[in-house]
């Protein structure tokens, strides 16, 4: 569920796919794997810690991981003067807002359903683009944004249909999407200045203390991990070194190093495989608009992804 946009400080890639490494191919091969299971994770996790309990180990473990990647690789990690501001509004909104909306959403419902309206992120992004940052509205953007919409509302439509269940959880997912979304537009319209590195871990910073002040006056229960069973445990490690560390870091490799074509690629079969892992870990038995919405998503981010042909 941990992501990191692509920074605008970073340069953009310059490889033809023909020539990249395979090396690329297999960190976006494990990216969507990592990313993609750890839906059905983090509801594993919360069946023994309250949710911002949980993302408060996650975020203070993910920034010392890329805190000492950074230093590791030299990159710079102090902040360019007169930049906080912007900084902290966009930690509270790519990072913060979306990790307290998401993870309280998948306590609400299928993990399956969750990743699909959680990667309807783009679409967003790009309607936003639209209204913010005067982007040019084309045909291939709005088809993108009618197939999201579509894909949206049949998730809501099954939550609504589903016997006990509330539409608050998908609800929740959607503004999460949102948040970062904005998060987004806020890094293109104010960038910061920091390698992708340094600028993940300084979110990842600046949320931890909100996050931590949240888990103490609105939860209860330990902080504890030694509390926890083993396999939530697990879910808790796999969270904090694979999809906090290790993703973000993949990401921003990919992001920097290969045409978007590549990188969107990761993007598409995330919710594809947060779907199928739920089935798997949690027995989440979808439904047939469970999977008419996840090719109407999947459809709608390959429309506003994938580069057009020249």
């Amino acid at each position: 569920m941990s992501k990191a946009p692509e920074s605008p400080s970073s340069p953009a890639p310059t490889h033809h796919a023909h020539v990249l490494p395979p090396s690329v191919y297999g960190l976006v091969a494990a990216l969507s794997l990592v990313w993609g299971f750890n839906w059905p994770v983090i509801k594993v996790v919360l069946a023994e810690m309250a949710p911002m309990h949980f993302r408060a180990w996650c975020l203070g473990i993910g920034a010392l991981g890329l805190f000492a990647l950074a230093r590791l690789n030299g990159l710079p990690v102090r902040v360019p003067g007169g930049k906080w501001g912007r900084l902290i509004l966009i930690a509270v909104f790519n990072m913060l807002a979306w990790n307290v909306l998401a993870v309280y959403a998948i306590g609400m419902m299928d993990s399956g359903r969750a990743a699909i309206l959680g990667y309807t992120m783009p679409v967003w992004a790009m309607l936003l683009g639209f209204w913010l940052l005067g982007e040019p509205v084309t045909r291939r953007k709005l088809v993108g944004l009618g197939l999201g919409i579509a894909g949206m509302l049949l998730l809501i439509g099954g939550e609504i249909g589903t016997v006990g269940a509330s539409p608050l959880g998908a609800l929740l997912m959607i503004v999460a999407a949102v948040t970062w979304a904005l998060g987004i537009i806020m890094i293109k319209r104010w960038p910061i200045g920091l390698p992708m590195t340094s600028f993940g871990a300084w979110q990842m910073a600046l949320s931890l203390p909100p996050m931590w002040l949240g888990a103490l006056l609105f939860e209860e229960g330990s902080f504890s991990p030694l509390s926890l069973s083993p396999w939530p445990l697990a879910g808790l490690i796999y969270n904090a070194a694979l999809a906090f560390i290790f993703g973000n870091w993949a990401w921003m490799k990919i992001a920097t190093t290969a045409p978007v074509g590549v990188s969107s690629l990761s993007t598409l079969m995330i919710p594809v495989i947060g779907v199928f892992s739920g089935m798997l870990v949690l027995g989440e038995q979808p439904h047939w608009t469970d999977y008419a919405a996840l090719i109407l998503v999947c459809a709608s981010l390959a429309t506003v992804l994938l580069p057009s042909r020249k």
